[in-house]
């Protein structure tokens, strides 16, 4: 036993200490227990891995391969699409005519990528071709008339809609009267009508039979390129190198980290990490990136949130300027202008944030809700995305931020697991003028009279449908483990699951009984962060460890007081050496 543990058997201690989160823990049924013994055996890898296979839904030897091993062969065929023969006969016929094309996008991550990529390959086949972002505060999200109007006055005849338009029924119309074509191609929940474009490029469509729904804005726009390289018999090597841009649409739109994304965000962070384009490299550097290993998280917190800035701050146009620079001298410039839109934004957020936890905490009981509805006609449309998004972690219920903008109320909103915010929006679309998103994350707009029905129904309909036990902070565990299963081949396999996201999480693993080695130690501003070097029963040589914002156990861990930790495991380098670190999400005393 090791000497540390043997300081404590008889230790008692009367300090109580609330749990912060509620720890939910994966189990396998028989049958999947069976399968992960098979797969144990058949893969000859260690059993722990084999149930976070299983758990995934990974349960042969063929899935574990393919799992394994992402290959752009297993991409589906992109003519498996609703209306993408329609789609490409069209774009060929544009090219052919000499026709005018406009690719038309949303102004955020997704959509300016998915932009960016549709108009750079297009761009190889006519120079009659040009694209068009609508301005958030004029325009508002989508299709837009003044969109269409501009497509008319410079000659298009050929509009190409990428992550938005599946609502945009009115707009289409309008641009017909106009002669004017549309195709869109969107991951947006349709409704029962369609708009009466070209074509509709919508595996969510009720008639669809393609047989992966969660592509991205830019995964679409993606597979529009895929069809028309088949048809005019382009090798996939072609359009490889537009991957970077889809890896972050991907991580940046929060969508499952399964099937043929997984592929995508495989192949495109390695292109990331070896050949991005300008502009994506210029912001790798500005970012001070360009010596590490990329990974999703580089993106969610680095990348992607400079490109949004554009859209959120001004115009989403330079976004899609800058992912399409000519070279790296163009692209620093282009950079340095983002990089400030994002620093302006950071700014504005904490202020707005702090406005609206301040109204919350003051004026709003929250203890008798279960979703958050919060206005201030001030606040910039930009941000309250990300404000809700703030609220959500910190209140842990669903959150809907709103402002005015332009004579009308509107904003986002944001979810917690297991409260489908998209559906609970569309609930109240009779008091709504246009709504759209996904299931943790929305947009609306209504008139300022509908306001209160609205914050009615909304609070309503949440405190109907979320359970009192959601509203904690909860921690999904996969396995529990005991320090010595952290071999190097242990961590080489787990690292083989990466890329993580939706669906695909990094595992959390538990172990208990874990105690300091001696060389623990506070770090970080206000020395609010641990910096851990942890044993338990099984091992000699301490771990290392990082625990954010845990400094309350401090105390109590330099006591030997054994703790029982949740966290994540990774591969950290520090002066050219590579080691393992586990990431503590949680920590508990020990009560055993």
């Amino acid at each position: 036993m090791h000497k540390r543990l043997q300081r404590v058997i008889q230790k008692k201690t009367t300090t109580t200490y609330i749990m912060i989160n509620k720890w939910n823990f994966l189990t396998l049924t028989n049958e999947q227990q069976d399968r992960k013994e098979r797969l144990t055996d058949e893969l000859e890898i260690d059993p722990h891995l084999a149930k976070l296979l299983v758990q995934r839904n990974i349960d042969t030897k063929e899935k574990a391969f393919d799992f394994f091993n992402p290959d752009l062969k297993n991409l589906h065929d992109p003519f498996l699409y609703p209306d993408m023969d329609l789609a490409v006969k069209r774009i060929e016929k544009a090219i052919g005519n000499k026709e005018r094309i406009l690719i038309y996008g949303d102004y955020d991550v997704d959509g300016t990528t998915a932009v960016a990529l549709v108009y750079k390959f297009l761009r190889r086949f006519t120079n009659n071709i040009d694209y068009y972002i609508p301005d958030r505060y004029d325009e508002g999200y989508g299709i837009s008339y003044q969109g269409v109007d501009y497509a008319e006055e410079t000659g298009v005849k050929l509009v190409i809609a990428l992550d938005c338009g599946i609502k945009a029924i009115t707009k289409i119309d309008y641009a017909k009267e106009k002669g004017i074509d549309f195709i869109i191609g969107d991951h947006h929940m349709p409704d029962d009508e369609l708009p009466k474009a070209v074509a509709v490029v919508n595996a969510k469509r009720v008639d669809s039979i393609y047989p992966y729904s969660e592509l991205s804005g830019c995964g679409v726009g993606f597979k529009i390129v895929q069809a028309f390289s088949i048809r005019n018999n382009l090798p996939l090597s072609e359009i490889t190198s537009l991957l970077d841009m889809v890896a972050v649409s991907i991580a940046s739109d929060i969508v499952p980290m399964t099937g043929e994304n997984r592929i995508l965000m495989y192949h495109g962070l390695k292109q990331l990490n070896s050949n991005p384009n300008f502009g994506l490299k210029g912001i790798i550097d500005i970012c001070r990136l360009g010596r590490k290993q990329l990974t999703l998280e580089d993106i969610v917190f680095k990348i992607g949130p400079r490109i949004n800035a554009s859209g959120r701050m001004m115009n989403g146009k330079e976004a899609v300027e800058l992912l399409l620079s000519p070279d790296m001298t163009s692209a620093r410039i282009k950079t340095k202008s983002i990089d400030q839109y994002n620093a302006d934004r950071r700014e504005l957020d904490k202020k707005i944030t702090k406005q609206a936890i301040n109204y919350i905490d003051n004026h709003v009981n929250i203890e008798s809700l279960k979703g958050i509805v919060v206005y201030n006609e001030t606040w910039h449309k930009g941000i309250v995305g990300i404000v809700a998004s703030r609220l959500t972690e910190r209140y842990h219920r669903p959150a809907i931020v709103l402002t005015k903008s332009n004579g009308m109320i509107s904003g986002s909103a944001r979810s917690v697991h297991g409260f489908d915010v998209y559906k609970a929006i569309e609930s109240c679309r009779d008091i709504l003028e246009n709504f759209g998103g996904h299931t943790y994350a929305a947009g609306l707009s209504l008139k300022e009279e509908n306001l209160p029905e609205f914050k009615r129904r909304f609070e309503a309909i949440s405190f109907d449908e979320i359970e009192v036990g959601t509203i904690r902070p909860q921690l999904l565990v996969d396995l529990e483990i005991s320090l010595s299963t952290i071999t190097d081949k242990f961590v080489e396999g787990l690292a083989k699951f990466a890329p993580f996201g939706p669906d695909n999480s990094n595992p959390v693993f538990l172990t208990r009984g874990v105690v300091d080695d001696g060389g623990s130690k506070l770090v970080g501003r206000g020395l609010q962060h641990i910096k851990m070097e942890v044993v338990d029963a099984t091992i000699d040589k301490p771990i290392q460890a990082i625990a954010f914002g845990f400094s309350d156990f401090f105390k109590e861990l330099k006591q030997y007081q054994p703790i029982d930790i949740c966290y994540t495991i990774e591969k950290n380098r520090h002066s050219g050496k590579a080691f393992t670190q586990l990431m503590i999400k949680d920590i508990k005393l020990s009560t055993r």
